[in-house]
C-alpha cells in the first residue's frame, strides 16, 4: 500500500504515570475505585500497605527490613506506612518518577487535627517533600461509603494539576462528603479547621483484672469557623485545603527573632 506523503504522523503522546497509596491497605475498596477511574488518564502504579495503616501519621520503618510483594501487574504491596510505600515506590519500584500521587481514597474523612495522625494525608506528605504534586482524597462517613463521587472529583483534579503545577512544597487534603455526585453542592477551597472529640482514652478490664486502654474517641462535632473544611463538608460541599510541607511560620520568625532570652 503506497504512503500518503501529505499525512503527518504524530508521536504519541506520553502517558501520565500515577503512584496510588493509602493508609487502608492495598485491598481497599476505596483504593480500587480510585485506580479504576485514573486508569483512564494514565498508567496507575499501586504502593500501598498489605494491611490496614489507618493513623500511622508520618512514621518510617526504620528499625526493620521492609518486604514488597507484587500482587499483580502495577500492585504492589509493602509491610510498612504509607509513607514507606511512597518511598519505596519512587525510589525503588517506579523505572521513572511519577507525575503525581494520590493518597487514597481514604475511608473516612481527614479534617482538621486528624491530617497530623492520619496515614493518607502523611503519604501525600511525602511525596511533597520529594518535589512530586500530591493529593490526599478522603469520604467523609464512617460506614456505607460512596467512592464514586470522589474518584469523579479525582480524574478532574489529576487532569488540572497535571496542566497546570502545584507550588512547589503544597499538597491538596481533599474531603467528599458521602453523597452521590449529583447532591453534592461544589467544591470549596478552605482552611484547617477544629474537630472536637470526647472520651479520648477508654479504660477496660482485661479477663486477668489487668487494665488496658483504647485511644480513640469519640467525635462531638467541629468548631464553627466560616471557611475551613469542617464547615464546608458540612454544607454538602468538597473541602480542598492546601497544606504546606514546610511547616515554618513565617508571620512569626520576625517577632521571634526579637526575643532576647538570657
Amino acid at each position: 500500500m503506497p504512503i500518503d506523503k501529505n499525512l503527518v504522523h504524530l508521536p504519541r503522546q506520553k502517558r501520565s504515570l500515577i503512584l496510588i497509596s493509602n493508609d487502608d491497605g492495598v485491598y481497599s475498596e476505596g483504593l480500587r475505585v480510585l485506580a479504576r477511574r485514573l486508569k483512564q488518564i494514565g498508567r496507575v502504579v499501586i504502593v500501598a500497605p498489605d494491611q490496614e495503616r489507618s493513623a500511622a501519621s508520618h512514621a518510617l520503618t526504620l528499625h526493620r527490613p521492609l518486604r514488597v510483594k507484587k500482587i499483580s501487574q502495577d500492585v504492589y504491596a509493602v509491610d510498612g506506612t504509607p509513607t514507606d510505600c511512597i518511598n519505596l515506590g519512587i525510589n525503588e519500584i517506579l523505572k521513572q518518577r511519577p507525575d503525581i500521587i494520590i493518597s487514597g481514597i481514604n475511608h473516612g474523612g481527614n479534617l482538621g487535627d486528624d491530617i497530623h495522625y492520619s496515614g493518607t494525608v502523611s503519604a501525600a506528605l511525602e511525596g511533597g517533600i520529594m518535589g512530586v504534586p500530591s493529593i490526599a482524597i478522603s469520604v467523609v462517613a464512617r460506614e456505607r461509603f460512596r467512592f464514586e463521587a470522589a474518584a469523579e472529583f479525582a480524574v478532574k483534579l489529576v487532569k488540572k494539576l497535571l496542566g497546570d503545577e502545584l507550588p512547589c512544597g503544597i499538597i491538596l487534603n481533599v474531603n467528599v462528603p458521602n453523597l452521590p455526585a449529583s447532591q453534592i453542592k461544589g467544591y470549596k477551597i478552605t482552611s484547617q479547621g477544629k474537630r472536637n472529640y470526647g472520651n479520648i482514652i477508654v479504660e477496660k478490664m482485661d479477663p486477668r483484672g489487668k487494665k488496658y486502654y483504647w485511644i480513640g474517641g469519640d467525635e462531638a462535632g467541629f468548631e464553627d469557623i466560616p471557611e475551613t473544611d469542617c464547615n464546608a463538608v458540612a454544607e454538602g460541599k468538597i473541602s480542598i485545603t492546601p497544606l504546606r510541607v514546610n511547616m515554618t511560620d513565617r508571620p512569626s520568625l520576625n517577632s521571634l527573632k526579637r526575643w532576647k532570652l538570657e
